[in-house]
């Protein structure tokens, strides 16, 4: 088993990220940076790697629970911690270039905003963006989670916060956990049923657009609303 104390000074990962940058540092490198220390039986550059090989890549590793980086021999409570805050703040870091009164209007942007807080959830989330009249974001809401039913997606819902924030404007998106952003036919119903309570209200529905797995379905786009 290769320590690494036992590696050449400037190999080491810290070393290697103090004197080259964090860019030329392995993934695994990274981790063990976290990790600090192995334990009895393999080192923490092992260890870290056994984290990368468990779940195939840094987006599924991001997403385990603690209870799941617990589940590996050699991570405890305080490692688990240590790595589930690390990947909490670098998902903050990806949100953080979008502060209030960003304009939303694109299906692009709508879908790059929302991304990396839902594109791997296991369930379906319903979220109302609220926008002023330059199309900049006021408010946003989590209204559902559930798969999507005219008989459980009340319009109320979703225009008590329009109310409420003096939106000029909603927009609507939600995640399909099976990654294919394809609307069922549930999606288009509760779609048309939220358009036309927002013509109504004189408060419209830009767009409903469905988060998939690296790509988006716009209602707008497709010209379905």
């Amino acid at each position: 088993m290769y320590m690494i104390k036992e590696m050449p000074l400037a190999e080491r990962p810290r070393e290697r990220l103090k004197h080259h940058g964090a860019e030329i540092v392995q993934s695994h490198e990274l981790i063990a940076i976290l990790l600090r220390t192995g334990s009895r039986q393999v080192s923490v550059l092992e260890l870290a790697k056994q984290l990368l090989y468990r779940y195939g890549s840094l987006k599924e590793l991001a997403d385990a629970r603690v209870e799941d980086y617990m589940r590996i021999p050699g991570i405890g409570f305080a490692k688990a911690i240590e790595l589930k805050a690390a990947f909490e703040l670098g998902r903050r870091t990806v949100h953080e270039p979008f502060p209030d009164k960003i304009p939303l209007r694109s299906p692009e942007r709508i879908y790059q905003f929302l991304k990396d807080r839902y594109d791997r959830k296991t369930q379906e989330h319903l979220v109302a963006l609220y926008l002023n009249t330059k199309g900049e974001l006021l408010k946003q809401e989590v209204l559902f989670v559930g798969s999507l039913n005219v008989s459980v997606v009340h319009p109320r819902e979703v225009f008590k916060h329009a109310v409420l924030n003096s939106a000029a404007s909603v927009v609507i998106a939600h995640n399909h956990p099976s990654g294919d952003p394809t609307p069922s036919q549930h999606d288009v119903e509760v779609t048309k049923l939220i358009r036309d309570n927002g013509t109504m209200m004189d408060i419209p529905l830009l767009d409903h657009v469905v988060i998939g797995r690296d790509r988006y379905f716009s209602f707008k786009e497709k010209g379905v609303i």
